[in-house]
């Protein structure tokens, strides 16, 4: 008999932690979309913990409206064990590299299909506010650029789920997301961006690679993205982040809820 593992909802946690919110407080505020909505929920910090902890896939579509609302999300976006739409690229006039291709899908499904071995002694060695940056060149301006956000780190064994804190972008408000792995100082993984409304990019998602190096005091990743152009030229650019603060604390998220300098 086959069993399946249970994966614990990491980046949902990590979109959580990222609001400010509490588990109880998370509830309650799905509580309130679901009356706004028209449509009255159950939303409790029990079904949170079992969303997170993995014991539960997949939300019903009550609570699923609920959870785009509350996070701005969609709720392919929030870690869930939901069908991924085949991407259709479909590629920015500005051609600025990795962060040009568009899909068609709704959002980025981050369910990992199993677990993978602990990185032994680093259990909670990532997790913290971290700076991230990245640099890009933009053929539409003819020039290089940078991308700033705060991020927040969530570790679950050697699996990173990074998300970047409200308001904290140098690039108006452009949320950003990172599914990482860790193999000794080797970190690989994918990003998605979902750039500002009302910004040059018009609100279109960018996603593509990462890869970074751990350095050995464990304060700083550095590396390159990449990415397509937009003649679908594989492009490439520097991206580190580097640890601010271990704590995850409210507090803490609060402080760095702004843009980085």
């Amino acid at each position: 008999m086959t069993t399946t593992a249970v994966v614990p909802n990491d980046v949902l946690r990590a979109v959580r932690i990222g609001l400010r919110l509490s588990q109880d407080d998370f509830a309650k505020a799905l509580r309130r979309a679901g009356a706004e909505l028209g449509e009255p929920n159950e939303a409790s910090k029990r079904l949170v913990q079992r969303w997170e902890s993995g014991t539960s896939k997949t939300p019903r579509g009550v609570y699923a409206r609920a959870l785009e609302r509350v996070t701005g999300r969609p709720v392919e976006a929030l870690g869930f064990a939901l069908p991924m739409p085949m991407p259709t690229a479909r590629v920015h006039a500005d051609g600025k590299g990795g962060h040009d291709v568009e899909t068609a899908a709704t959002g980025v499904a981050y369910a990992a299909a199993g677990t993978q071995p602990t990185v032994k002694g680093s259990e909670e060695m990532f997790s913290g506010v971290w700076l991230s940056r990245y640099e890009y060149f933009s053929s539409g301006r003819d020039d290089s650029y940078e991308g700033k956000h705060y991020v927040v780190i969530v570790q679950h064994g050697n699996r990173l789920t990074v998300q970047s804190l409200p308001g904290a972008s140098s690039n108006l408000d452009s949320p950003l997301t990172l599914d990482l792995t860790v193999d000794r100082n080797v970190v690989t993984g994918t990003w998605v961006e979902q750039t500002a409304a009302d910004g040059y990019y018009n609100g279109a998602r960018y996603h593509g690679a990462v890869q970074l190096l751990v350095e050995p005091t464990g304060r700083r990743m550095a590396g390159k993205w990449v990415g397509f152009g937009k003649d679908f030229d594989v492009n490439t650019g520097p991206w580190e982040l580097r640890l601010m603060d271990r704590s995850t604390s409210k507090t803490t998220l609060e402080r760095y809820s702004r843009p980085p300098e």
